[in-house]
């Protein structure tokens, strides 16, 4: 397969798809077969899911196809194919997160957004790969499969939600993506295989049933081939949820596009890539400003690393090969039993976090290091909302390189790997809307244009997104 040729894709929008189900012009059961036989072949060669779940999904057809014939049938979402990043929990379905320790995990219960889906008619495909417990920015932190760029397979997807992003691009159907974001995690991947992806306000979007990395920076939100899909799939999972005691209670905010600005830190990056992310801006006739983040420039990194590592390290504590998840025969303390098993299961980049999160969160060290991340989180936010008094959407590339080779990642040190991240940590640190949307190809590979909004203006991202197609 070689998707870096001129694709013909299905261009159907997942509405059009959705309309033809309920026309019944398209059969339910014909069209999760064929999809489930696409994304076989695909995973063969490029390995976008750690489990297919085949069995289910047809039985889940089958259901609605009865439905459908009984005229039944309802939903906003009646017999779409989507796939669900590793770490959101399906009922039924393994959920490993990517990791070795929840390597046969399946889940008693259902995510909120997952219900909520599944209310509305979508058929669970599978669950994506991605990096361990989202520990990553290319998905080569996986414990099981690494995926393969959709336009070279020599190299990266990006990540953490590499298989999410794979995937969307490689499908010929209709089909929408469920992934999760910590600090870029949607749309470094989504600019990386050249599709759109948003990540929502911090708290929009139910986080009950997600298995966490940081819980003060977790976000789920959509990829798809069309804003147009991204937008019903939000307004599908949005809302708040009594089983997270973080959602919002708050609508989105109608406003219009009046004034952007490009963040100036960022036009430091590859040449081709600043050139094209211009060229792209021009072609709105919207008039755009220069505007200076010099806090976030500056701090964004070492902050956002300091509070993910310190939160992950909390959060995984829980997985001590006691109650879920991978486990070996009981033996000696708790002590040496517990380290005895996150030895053996967890990987590399997990431990490293682990071992970094809880020294800055460690007494004599706290008030020094993560208490401080905290402070200087708060001057980043305020420094968004000052700019967001001024400018309805800020600009920049997704990402300051293209996607990498295999090779080119293997030799990055650690800290090189984390800088990455360094136009996409601001918006998650500061919980603000951000999606990236495909700006064109440099050597056959995509490049990304991230947008960021003020909280709860999604749809000043959607209104972008469609004027930009």
């Amino acid at each position: 397969m070689d998707f870096s040729k001129d694709q013909k894709h299905f261009k159907m929008l997942a509405k059009d798809f959705i309309k033809k189900v309920k026309d019944k012009e398209i059969s339910v059961i014909k069209n999760t077969e064929k999809i489930l036989k696409e994304a076989k072949n695909i995973n063969k060669e490029y390995s976008y899911f750690n489990f297919i779940s085949e069995e289910y999904a047809l039985k889940q057809a089958q259901e609605i196809e009865k439905s459908i014939k009984q005229n039944k049938a309802q939903g906003s979402l009646l017999g779409l194919p989507i796939s669900v990043k590793d770490c959101i929990c399906t009922q039924s379905i393994p959920s490993s997160s990517g990791s070795k320790i929840l390597e046969n995990y399946i889940p008693p219960f259902n995510a909120t957004v997952i219900q909520k889906c599944l209310q509305e008619g979508a058929i669970i495909i599978g669950k994506t790969s991605q990096d361990e417990f989202g520990f990553g920015g290319f998905s080569t932190n996986s414990a099981f499969e690494i995926p393969k760029n959709p336009f070279d397979k020599t190299r990266a997807t990006g990540g953490s939600s590499g298989g999410s992003a794979g995937f969307t691009q490689a499908t010929s159907l209709p089909h929408i993506s469920i992934a999760e974001s910590t600090g870029g995690s949607i749309v470094n991947p989504s600019s990386f295989c050249g599709v759109y992806g948003l990540c929502p306000t911090y708290g929009l979007i139910s986080r009950y049933g997600l298995i966490d990395y940081a819980n003060s920076l977790d976000k789920i939100g959509p990829m798809a081939k069309n804003i147009e899909d991204i937008e019903l799939m939000l307004n599908t999972i949005k809302g708040q949820d009594p089983k997270d005691s973080t959602s919002l209670n708050q609508e989105l905010k109608k406003s219009k596009i009046k004034k952007i600005a490009i963040i100036k830190e960022s036009l430091g990056v590859d040449k081709q890539i600043k050139d094209l992310i211009l060229e792209k801006l021009d072609s709105l006739k919207i008039k755009y400003n220069l505007i200076s983040l010099p806090i976030t420039q500056r701090y964004g990194i070492q902050t956002y690393y300091l509070i993910a590592m310190s939160e992950a390290s909390t959060n995984l504590a829980k997985l001590a090969g006691l109650t879920h998840g991978s486990q070996l025969h009981l033996k000696g303390t708790f002590n040496e039993y517990f380290s005895e098993v996150r030895s053996k299961f967890l990987g590399k980049e997990a431990k490293r976090r682990i071992i970094l999160g809880t020294f800055a969160r460690m007494s004599g060290f706290r008030n020094a290091y993560y208490l401080k991340a905290m402070k200087v989180r708060t001057l980043i936010i305020n420094e968004y909302k000052k700019a967001f008094k001024k400018y309805d959407l800020l600009v920049s590339p997704t990402m300051p390189i293209l996607p990498p080779k295999f090779s080119e990642i293997e030799k990055l040190t650690p800290l090189q790997n984390y800088m990455m991240d360094i136009l996409t940590v601001g918006p998650n640190l500061a919980g603000l809307p951000h999606s990236n949307i495909p700006a064109g190809f440099i050597n056959k590979l995509p490049v990304g244009i991230l947008f960021i909004a003020d909280h709860l203006c999604e749809n000043n991202l959607i209104e972008i997104g469609k004027k930009l197609k």
